[in-house]
């Protein structure tokens, strides 16, 4: 069993156990079109290419199947049809315990398939306002964005929002830069964001890159406030003590999964991409790791 592997087991065995899987009801989403205001982007996929943020076109069609087994749960937790639902299930933190695990690649790659989907669209949130290098990479540094939403209560979400040329896909930059960008995450005005974010809004997935779990403050104040939280570690490459000291940081009555990442290092391509995927809320039907 590797270190991650062992450290996954760990985090389930101290999990409260769920006595049954939750039931979806039969119901179709009915997502509803959003007025995104902010300026919009065009998505460079081979500029995300050279930054080692998309699969070689060689690989391409393996990683969208991973990332599909990816995306289900995810999907399945966030469904307000959901029976018991899971409370701000369509808010999504992406983390990671250390630099250099992934995590970008992983919401790039997360967001592109979840657009993808007929009853679902997604706004990825920059979430690393200390390293905001999401919004570097689609041009949005001068941008309002969180921050920004956060510091003044006249902004809106919709108002701030870049919708890009990609069906479905749009994105919040980190926006201003502010010493106390920790304080404005865990402030109460993030959490009635986030509230009247998950609020009567099937459809919508909001999708945070977060800052490492052991670097920064933000991503525990982040954390607090969303329904689900992905954590990346890279395969036989993160120390278990690093992901245990991670997972520490989160409240684990949350839905915790773990992303297995064995490329985590941009621009890297010689194994191939592989990726394993597991729960750590009690749920026994996770779906076995691909190779």
């Amino acid at each position: 069993m590797s270190r991650i592997e062992d450290a996954l087991q760990k985090l389930q065995s101290r999990s409260p156990r769920s006595p049954a899987l939750p039931t979806t009801r039969l119901a179709t989403l009915e997502p509803r079109q959003h007025e995104y205001a902010g300026r919009r982007i065009i998505v460079d996929s081979s500029q995300l290419r050279v930054n080692g943020l998309l699969a070689l076109d060689t690989e391409e069609r393996q990683l969208s199947e991973q990332y599909r087994a990816i995306k289900r749960p995810l999907l399945r937790n966030a469904d307000p049809h959901l029976d018991p639902p899971l409370a701000r299930g369509n808010l999504i933190m992406v983390a990671s315990a250390l630099p250099g695990e992934g995590k970008t690649f992983t919401c790039v790659n997360l967001c592109l398939s979840i657009a993808r989907e007929r009853d679902w669209t997604v706004v990825l949130v920059d979430g690393d306002c200390s390293k905001p290098h999401l919004t570097r990479l689609f041009a949005a540094e001068s941008e309002p964005g969180l921050i920004d939403l956060l510091r003044d209560p006249s902004l809106s979400f919709d108002a701030l929002v870049m919708p890009t040329d990609v069906p479905g896909l749009s994105l919040l930059p980190a926006g201003s830069r502010d010493p106390r960008a920790s304080e404005l995450l865990a402030s109460k005005r993030m959490d009635e964001l986030c509230a009247a974010l998950s609020s009567n809004d099937g459809g919508r997935i909001v999708l945070f890159d977060s800052s490492p779990l052991l670097v920064t403050t933000e991503a525990p104040a982040l954390a607090a406030h969303v329904g689900q939280i992905v954590v990346v570690v890279r395969a036989n490459e993160t120390r278990q003590e690093a992901v245990l000291g991670a997972l520490e940081k989160l409240d684990q009555t949350k839905a915790i999964a773990c992303i297995l990442n064995r490329n985590a290092e941009a621009g890297d391509h010689s194994d191939g991409y592989g990726y394993g995927y597991g729960y750590g809320y009690g749920y026994d039907d996770t779906p076995e790791p691909e190779a």
